[in-house]
């Protein structure tokens, strides 16, 4: 079995806005509760390698992993998989945006493998990522939506 997940959210605000927001790396701890920090080992093109370090977890685990990223501005979309795949047999993720009428809708896919040494299993993985993603996105989504107050940006209208 293979774990996959699609979440999805509206957030009121210009494209430009969003995308600039969700594609800045190092301001992720900004954006992301998770994310304690995010350290760049290697940029090629547009191809970012980085280190993503979680908050402790309730035991006291901190998990951290090397990732890479690659947006394409064209196409609204960014590829990423994870390098040190730790638990994971594969990790990929697929970010695509879109401009709406309400703002710009942004859905993430995650396909992915669990070892099967893995303390989980891809079902419940794929429980936890559907939960986490829809808390980060609504954080995310009021992180951007203030932004865009701040700067009168208003969606539908570039920045």
């Amino acid at each position: 079995m293979t774990g996959h997940t699609q979440n999805e959210i509206t957030i009121a605000a210009p494209l430009d806005l969003v995308w600039e927001m969700t594609n800045d790396l190092e301001n992720w701890p900004r954006l992301f509760t998770e994310y304690e920090s995010v350290e760049v080992l290697a940029r090629e093109g547009h191809r970012t390698t980085f280190r993503l370090t979680m908050h402790p977890d309730e035991n006291g685990t901190v998990w951290s992993w090397v990732s890479e990223r690659e947006p394409d501005r064209e196409t609204l979309t960014v590829r990423a998989r994870r390098v040190e795949t730790g638990p994971f047999a594969h990790m990929n993720i697929h970010w695509q945006y879109e401009e709406v009428p309400a703002g710009t809708r942004m859905v993430w896919t995650q396909d992915f493998a669990m070892k099967p040494e893995a303390p989980v299993d891809d079902a419940w993985m794929t429980d936890n990522i559907n939960r986490n993603s829809k808390v980060q996105m609504g954080l995310i989504r009021d992180r951007i939506e203030k932004a865009a107050a701040e700067r009168g940006a208003t969606p539908g209208l570039t920045d």
